[in-house]
């Protein structure tokens, strides 16, 4: 909508009436100058009420237009020149045009004008013919200006609409393309890994213990993600279908401890010394907060693993402040595997980042000492 254009939304009525006030204020200022009479003190009154009520009443279109139909009705009882409020009280029905919540609203409203008008035109024995030209030009001119804007704003939103119902079917389309590739490409080698890694266990019978334990993690470890795999795939092809099953969405918070505690245990069989402290509060926690603190904690602890070596010492903190939550995982840094992170993280980091801003914190992660330090409060609902 251009700069002009905007004079017609529906929420610019001030902007309008006071333009409309300034050429009434120019126009009796103008006929003095052309004619050497400047208006009667009773032309200046009625012009500055109807000024006035159209500011005051600019967001009361109906309140307006009895205002301007009343002082209309009055101009053209004692006024020579009822312009000013003749202008006012077109203008009014046209700003009722483009609010009236039905068609038979605004027609009422046209005929309350219309029958005033016809009365004070008949007391100043104006023809019949003149008073139906006044009439038409009064109130048709500007109710089809109105309606045809009116219209216009409507058609303009059943278009947004219907390019946001395209976006949405686009996203739903690109989503499945996705849930395809995750399905075809990522779930098959994952699959293929642990089907491989399950025969190992088999045909390699007699095996130290600490290398079946290794092998019995990997195994364990990739049949967890293929159920994520599948939950995810399952959310990206039908979001609508699983909006409502909390087994793909969200977690039981109840079970929050036991879960953080198992991403604790995955860490330290990787070969990093994790020490947590897990408020136990965390189990009344509500679903989204839950798989949220589940996610970080798994995402840290995977770099953790990744960038500070096996030799690194974690230190995992969930604890409850009032209805926040403080979640923290710091790490020593002690292990040579450390590479250059940029300050605002990796993939890894963004994807955190993005995880606790949708439920309206703010994630930190940086260089400390040594070692590395990622932290967030997620704030909990407010009364």
């Amino acid at each position: 909508m251009g700069r002009w254009g905007r004079l017609f939304d529906i929420r610019h009525t001030f902007t309008r009436m006071l333009l409309l006030n300034l050429s009434g204020v120019t126009y009796l200022l103008l006929i003095s100058r052309e004619t050497g009479r400047p208006p009667t003190g009773t032309q200046w009154a009625l012009a500055v009420l109807a000024f006035t009520a159209g500011l005051l009443l600019h967001r009361r279109p109906p309140i307006n237009l009895l205002v301007q139909t009343s002082l209309f009705g009055v101009a053209l009882a004692v006024l020579e020149d009822p312009t000013i409020n003749q202008v006012g009280t077109a203008w009014a029905i046209g700003e009722v045009a483009l609010w009236a919540p039905r068609a038979a609203y605004l027609w009422v409203n046209v005929a309350l004008v219309a029958v005033v008008y016809v009365i004070c035109s008949a007391s100043r024995d104006i023809d019949l013919t003149q008073s139906l030209v006044g009439l038409c030009i009064n109130l048709g001119l500007p109710v089809l200006i109105g309606t045809v804007v009116r219209t216009t704003r409507e058609l303009g939103v059943q278009n947004e609409r219907r390019m946001l119902s395209e976006q949405r079917a686009a996203r739903a389309d690109e989503r499945s393309a996705i849930a395809r590739e995750l399905h075809d490409v990522v779930a098959h080698h994952v699959a293929s890994m642990v089907l491989r890694v399950g025969v190992a266990r088999h045909v390699l019978p007699g095996q130290d213990p600490e290398v079946t334990a290794v092998f019995d993690d990997v195994h364990r470890t990739g049949t967890a993600a293929l159920t994520d795999l599948r939950r995810l795939v399952a959310v990206l092809r039908d979001p609508e279908g699983v909006r409502g099953d909390a087994a793909l969405t969200a977690i039981d918070p109840s079970a929050l401890p036991a879960a953080l505690d198992g991403a604790v245990e995955t860490a330290r069989r990787a070969g990093v010394i994790v020490e947590a402290e897990i408020d136990p509060a965390v189990g009344e926690l509500d679903a989204v907060r839950a798989l949220a603190v589940l996610r970080l904690t798994q995402e840290a602890l995977t770099n953790v693993a990744k960038h500070a070596g096996a030799s690194a010492r974690a230190r995992l903190t969930v604890a409850i402040d009032g209805a926040d939550l403080r979640w923290e995982v710091a790490d020593s840094g002690d292990g040579s595997a450390r590479v250059d992170v940029p300050s605002g993280g990796g993939h890894g980091i963004t994807g955190m980042r993005e995880r606790v801003e949708v439920l309206g914190g703010v994630l930190s992660a940086g260089p400390a000492g040594a070692g590395w330090r990622v932290a967030t409060v997620l704030p909990g609902e407010t009364a």
